[in-house]
């Protein structure tokens, strides 16, 4: 087993459990069950008598039996869930919006140009002031 918790390698067979640990999870899901067929009979004959609010759970507790069902399985047969294979390919743009990445891509190569272009430390000119929002720009006389 390699990989995370539940997952085998391309090469490997998935794991399924045995042993003592098989055996409780089998008496876990006989004693669920056997909880569930009783709180159905219980609920059943509590709902025939007029509470009406028993008849949810008569419907309630078959639907727990399949889901300890469905859990005790995939407790014995670790690791053996189908996964789909993923594509490979890159996500698609609406064709309204093909324009718009086009200039973005041209932006792009000109702030890149521009930057090959400025040299070592220097920036190049954004055209900001250079005073803060806050401030009274200088009026070059102290």
């Amino acid at each position: 087993m390699s990989g995370a918790k539940g997952q085998s390698a391309p090469g490997e067979s998935p794991h399924r459990m045995g042993g003592a640990d098989a055996w409780r999870t089998h008496a876990v899901l006989l004693a669920g069950l056997a909880l569930c067929a009783v709180a159905f009979w219980f609920e059943l004959g509590r709902a025939e008598r007029g509470n009406t609010l028993s008849w949810a759970y008569v419907f309630e507790w078959p639907l727990l039996a399949v889901f300890a069902v469905y859990m005790w399985w995939k407790v014995l047969h670790e690791g053996t869930t189908p996964r789909r294979r993923r594509t490979t390919r890159e996500p698609g743009l609406a064709p309204q919006y093909d324009g718009m990445l086009k200039a973005w891509q041209a932006h792009q190569a000109e702030l890149a140009e521009a930057q090959r272009t400025a040299g070592d430390g220097d920036q190049p000119e954004l055209g900001f002031p250079e005073h803060h929002p806050g401030e009274q720009p200088s009026s070059g006389t102290s």
